[in-house]
C-alpha cells in the first residue's frame, strides 16, 4: 500500500502530519507538458544501466476508505484484457525510445536493475493476466535477474497467482492488512476478515517469497493501544521480514473524507508503541513507516531515488529522469478515474510525455534531501557535496535550522540524520521542505 496525500504546510504549524512525502514532487505538482516531448528526447543522455521499471494495475477489488490511490473497482475481463494490451503498446514506444536515446551517444543499450507490480492490486489480475503481465515486463532488458515487489490484497492473494509471481521471480510480497480486528477493518472502510487475512498470509508463507511485508495503519476510529498491540503481534506471528506502519489519513474524496476531527496525540501515542514495540521484537527502523528484520535483503526496495531514472508504464504510473518527472493525468474521484483508463486503453501513440514537472537544480537539491533525510540512515553529506557543490546547511539554511532548534536533528559527523523524535515528525519535516512553486502548483490543483 502506497498512500498518498496532496496535504502542504510547515513544521511550525503544529501538527506532525502534513502529508507522507513517499516522492517529490507529488503528482498534484504536475501539469500538462505543451509541447509534449518525444520520450526519445526526454531520455537522451540520462544513465540508463540500473534502471527501475514499475508497471501500475488500476484496479482493485473494493475501494478501502482511507485510499485515495489512482484505481477502480469492478473492472471486467474486457477492460482488464484492453489495458494489457495498451500496456504492451507502451511498452514498445518506451523501449524504442530508450533504444533511440541511447543510439545519440553511443553507450550499451538500457538495463533494469529493480522492478516493481504496483496498484491498485496487481493480483486483481487473474494468474494468466499476470503471466502477461510478466512478459510485458520481460520485454526490458535485466527483468528477472533484480529484485521484484508485487503488492496483494487477502482477497486476491490466491494460490494461482501467487505461484505465478514466485516462478517469475518476484522476491517481496507486500500485503495491505491494516488491522487483525474485523471491528477496526470496518471502520477503516475495508470489510474484510481476520480469517480471510490468515489464510491469504498462510498461502503466501506456503508458496514461498524471500520477503513478506504486512501494512498496518495506526489512528483509526475506535482503535486503543491494546488492540493496537494486538494487530501487531497478530502480524509479527508471521515473523515477517517486513512491517509498514502507517498513519490514517483524512483526504478529499475517499470514503473517509467525510471525518474530521483532530486525533494528532492519539496518532502519535500508536506510533511511539508500535515503534518501540518492533525494535524490542528485534526489528529495525529504516524510516518513519518501514521496519525490518536485520540482515534481512531489501528484495525490491534498494532503488536509489535520489539519483536512479523510473520508467513507468500504466495510467496510473510516474517516470523519473534527472530533468523532467511526468505521467499521465491524474485524479481521485471514480469517474474521473475510469475516464482516465478508457483513454489510456484506446492510446495508440506513447511516444510523448504528456503531463509532468520539470527539475531545476534546486528542485533536484530538495528531491535529494527529502528522500534521503527522511531515511533513518540520514543524508550522506559527502556525495550531496560532490552533486551539488556545497552542504545542505548552506542551500537550506532556515528549514533545516527549524529543525535543529527542535531537536529533530542528530549532530553527527558526514550525516545529516534525524533524531528519533524527527523520525516521528517526517510527515511535518518532508512538506516543510517543498519549494515555494511546487506548493503554488500543489494549492491550485482541483482534486477531481
Amino acid at each position: 500500500m502506497t498512500v498518498t496525500s496532496t496535504a502542504t504546510g510547515s513544521a511550525t504549524d503544529g501538527s506532525p502530519y502534513q502529508g507522507y512525502v513517499y516522492a517529490y514532487p507529488h503528482k498534484t505538482a504536475y501539469r500538462p507538458l505543451e509541447p509534449a516531448p518525444a520520450l526519445r528526447d526526454v531520455w537522451a543522455g540520462e544513465p540508463l544501466d540500473a534502471l527501475f521499471l514499475y508497471l501500475h494495475i488500476p484496479f482493485c477489488e473494493m475501494r478501502c476508505g482511507f485510499c485515495n490511490l489512482f484505481t477502480r473497482t469492478g473492472a471486467p475481463e474486457e477492460l482488464t484484457g484492453a489495458y494489457l494490451d495498451a500496456l504492451d503498446r507502451q511498452a514498445t514506444a518506451v523501449l524504442r525510445a530508450l533504444d533511440g536515446a541511447d543510439g545519440r551517444d553511443g553507450r550499451d543499450g538500457a538495463s533494469f536493475a529493480t522492478a516493481a507490480f504496483g496498484g491498485g492490486t496487481p493480483t486483481y489480475l487473474t494468474a494468466p493476466e499476470l503471466e502477461r503481465l510478466c512478459d510485458i515486463a520481460g520485454r526490458f532488458p535485466g527483468f528477472g535477474t533484480g529484485p521484484l515487489g508485487v503488492e496483494t490484497s487477502p482477497a486476491t492473494a490466491t494460490t494461482d497467482r501467487l505461484t505465478v509471481l514466485a516462478e517469475r521471480g518476484t522476491t517481496r510480497i507486500s500485503i495491505g492488512v491494516q488491522s487483525f480486528l474485523d471491528d477496526e477493518a470496518r471502520a477503516a472502510v475495508r470489510p474484510q476478515k481476520r480469517a480471510e487475512v490468515e489464510a491469504a498470509l498462510d498461502r503466501i508463507r506456503a508458496v514461498g517469497f524471500p520477503t513478506l511485508n504486512i501494512d498496518l495503519i495506526y489512528g483509526i476510529d475506535g482503535q486503543t493501544p491494546e488492540t493496537w498491540l494486538h494487530s501487531l503481534d497478530a502480524a509479527l506471528a508471521w515473523r515477517p521480514e517486513e512491517l509498514y506502519l502507517y498513519p490514517l489519513y483524512v483526504r478529499p474524496l475517499t470514503g473517509l473524507g467525510r471525518r474530521v476531527r483532530d486525533w494528532d496525540d492519539q496518532r502519535l501515542t500508536l506510533y511511539r508503541l508500535g515503534r518501540d514495540h518492533l525494535l524490542a521484537e528485534g526489528y529495525e527502523q529504516v524510516s518513519m513507516r518501514m521496519f525490518r528484520l536485520p540482515g534481512a535483503s531489501a528484495n525490491g526496495t534498494e532503488y536509489c531515488c535520489q539519483t536512479d531514472g523510473m520508467v513507468g508504464l500504466g495510467c496510473g504510473a510516474r517516470s523519473y529522469t534527472s530533468r523532467l518527472h511526468y505521467s499521465f493525468e491524474y485524479a481521485v474521484g471514480a469517474s474521473q478515474v475510469r475516464s482516465i483508463i478508457d483513454e489510456y486503453v484506446r492510446e495508440t501513440d506513447f511516444g510523448t510525455a504528456r503531463v509532468g514537472f520539470a527539475m531545476t537544480e534546486d528542485e533536484r537539491r530538495r528531491r535529494h534531501l527529502v528522500q534521503s533525510l527522511l531515511q533513518a540512515d540520514g543524508l550522506d553529506l559527502a556525495p550531496y557535496r560532490a552533486r551539488f557543490g556545497d552542504d545542505p546547511s548552506a542551500h537550506f539554511p532556515d528549514e533545516l535550522r527549524t529543525f535543529g532548534e527542535r531537536g529533530w536533528l542528530e549532530p553527527s559527523p558526514g550525516v545529516l540524520r534525524l533524531t528519533p523524535e524527527g523520525l516521528a515528525h517526517s510527515d511535518a519535516i518532508g512538506p516543510a521542505l517543498f519549494s515555494g512553486s511546487v506548493q503554488s502548483l500543489m494549492a491550485a490543483y482541483e482534486a477531481r
